[in-house]
């Protein structure tokens, strides 16, 4: 049996393994923690973005000019991944389920690409208060630290990616904001269930605290943590965001989204704008962040040049 797809779309950190697990207590929905599967096989024919010992830039002609040879040229190679992917997604679900749900953070990445190999599959969107998944990113990966500037490209990139997607394809994908989901569960949810033509039963917002997806992959603190639906996350950032230098990066980051933007994904500039400004402020890390942040920006940058310096150079 084929499973059809479903995509859970999002920044790193807003909240994806809960929406996971919610949807994976439904008997019609199969998944797996973080599969990556398709990131890979897409980036196959790029010739930016990935390294490769063997070649990428190489690789990624040689197999453009194979798939030219195929009657339908990249049409026919589409499908041949598409198949492949879905096969994968039918041995991970045991062929149960009507839906195998992937949610891979980074597929932000390849959104595009995910529409056209997979016009049937349903794609949700999922939106979190952008002040929520920085000081999530802080106190998960940077453990305290202000190291931010390290996930630069999820943070840009991916706003870019996911609101370009969604204006793109409003017809095709579902947009739900984390805040809705754990505040008004009895709206947010049925909404959900119903695009994906499934049945809602109200005993899911509890059982899926039995949804163990025992991997490495995913968020294991919020696994732990959070076994109930809980707006507690909803504030935690006005504790993380509190110096001078981190309530001031996150202004310029609210404005470099800025309001269509963020009213595309369902918040408002200057409130949040607002609420920042008023949250407590300490000088406590300062000195700390000033150091750690310029580090970070100046590893990142370098990373960067050096992967534009790789890419600009093309097979003869």
């Amino acid at each position: 049996m084929s499973q059809r797809p479903l995509f859970l779309l999002s920044l790193p950190r807003s909240g994806s393994t809960l929406v996971q697990r919610v949807l994976a207590a439904h008997d019609e929905i199969a998944t797996a923690p973080e599969p990556w599967v398709l990131l890979p096989q897409v980036y196959a024919t790029r010739d930016r973005g990935a390294f490769a010992e063997y070649g990428q830039l190489t690789s990624a002609h040689a197999i453009r000019e194979f798939a030219e040879r195929f009657p339908n040229g990249a049409a026919d190679y589409d499908e041949e991944v598409r198949d492949f992917v879905l096969a994968l997604y039918a041995k991970a679900s045991g062929g149960r389920a009507t839906y195998f749900l992937d949610k891979t953070p980074r597929y932000h990445l390849i959104v595009e690409d995910l529409f056209r190999l997979f016009p049937d599959a349903k794609v949700v969107i999922l939106w979190r208060n952008p002040l929520s998944i920085v000081s999530s990113i802080v106190e998960t990966w940077g453990h305290g630290k202000w190291t931010v500037g390290r996930w630069r490209g999820d943070l840009f990139d991916g706003v870019d990616h996911l609101v370009a997607a969604l204006d793109a394809h409003a017809d095709r994908a579902h947009a739900v904001r984390y805040e809705d989901l754990v505040a008004e569960p009895l709206t947010a949810w049925p909404e959900l269930f119903a695009y994906l033509n499934l049945s809602f039963d109200e005993s899911l917002l509890t059982s899926f605290r039995s949804i163990d997806l025992q991997a490495r992959m995913g968020d294991p603190t919020g696994t732990r943590r959070y076994d109930a639906l809980s707006t507690e996350p909803v504030d935690k950032w006005k504790t993380t965001l509190r110096t001078p230098l981190r309530k001031q990066w996150s202004k310029n980051y609210l404005n470099w989204i800025g309001r269509d933007r963020l009213a595309l994904m369902g918040y408002d500039l200057e409130r949040l704008i607002e609420e920042l400004e008023a949250a407590p402020v300490s000088g406590r890390k300062l000195v700390s962040d000033v150091i750690r942040g310029s580090y970070g920006w100046l590893n990142q940058t370098g990373r960067e040049a050096g992967a534009a310096l790789l890419w600009r150079k093309r097979p003869r």
